[in-house]
């Protein structure tokens, strides 16, 4: 069971979805992981509410003690898994381990509990291990992380010797939040120079003052829980903000946000933005230039 989307991605990744029972209402790649699975997880739809809005509701709900996601555990004990993979990095991103200690707990369940809590890109790729020593997949896990090396090191080769320009990801807008965990070292794989950033800790606010005291020679808007067309909304708060710097909308929660193997795949979409004449290609629709 996976109760967060990049630990989903993994485990299809390592071809284990027919062994997934239950996921989270987030759990969109691949899309048949949230159609033909359970659903375990919910959570409030904020499609449409503004970022200041969500931004409010989620400091509302952390204030008062209150869970952002909602563990269904009739469904949890109808399933009755083996292996539940789950998070303690982030309470806005993911239900907590200790929530579902409880839970299980509570119902009598057995099942083993793995938290992901990857702060940095290494990590993330270790985490594809982990779940592999787990499920007895560590030859396949072991795979498809030298075959995401592999891609890495191909955009390192591409890259090299090329001037590595600054490079702000904004990862909210209202109010603004600059980008942490693997996110800067995502910048530099991809031949960038991270600023206004907070590699392997947490993302930050930040005022839009600070960010242009930065200097930064490019603006990447990858906002949490956000698509291309979300991002490309919210960057064009960011351009109006920061005008005369160069900025781009990236799908933030296929690429970037989320510790999951397309990382590289966000790794590559920032090369085709900051190194053009690379030849590296972005994935289809990932990104999009705004000012």
């Amino acid at each position: 069971m996976s109760l967060l989307p990049s630990a989903t991605e993994i485990v299809y990744a390592l071809g284990l979805g027919d062994q997934l029972v239950g996921v989270t209402f987030e759990c969109d790649e691949p899309a048949s992981a949230r159609r033909d699975k359970t659903v375990v997880v919910g959570g409030r739809d904020t499609s449409g509410m503004s970022p200041a809005e969500i931004d409010a509701y989620v400091r509302d709900q952390l204030a008062a003690g209150q869970d952002l996601y909602t563990l269904h555990a009739g469904a949890l004990a109808a399933l009755a898994p083996e292996l539940i993979l789950t998070q303690d990095l982030c309470r806005v991103c993911a239900l907590p381990t200790g929530h579902v200690t409880e839970a299980l707990d509570y119902l009598g369940c057995t099942a083993e509990i793995v938290a992901l809590d990857p702060y940095t890109l290494d990590e993330v790729l270790a985490t594809i291990l982990t779940v592999g020593q787990h499920t007895g997949t560590q030859h396949r896990a072991e795979q498809v992380v030298a075959a995401l090396r592999q891609r890495l090191a191909d955009v390192a080769d591409r890259v090299a010797g090329r001037y590595r320009p600054a490079v702000a990801v904004v990862e909210w807008v209202d109010p603004p939040f600059t980008a942490g965990h693997w996110v800067p070292d995502l910048v530099m794989a991809a031949g960038g120079r991270p600023v206004a950033a907070h590699p392997g800790g947490r993302s930050m606010q930040a005022g839009w003052d600070q960010i242009a005291a930065a200097r930064p020679e490019v603006i990447v808007v990858a906002p949490c829980g956000f698509h291309l067309d979300g991002a490309a909304a919210q960057a064009e708060v960011v351009a109006g903000q920061l005008p005369g710097i160069p900025v781009w909308a990236i799908d933030a929660d296929g690429l970037v946000v989320r510790p999951g193997p397309r990382l590289v795949d966000g790794v590559e979409a920032l090369a085709a933005i900051l190194h053009p004449g690379a030849a590296v290609t972005a994935p289809a629709g990932s990104i999009r230039r705004i000012a």
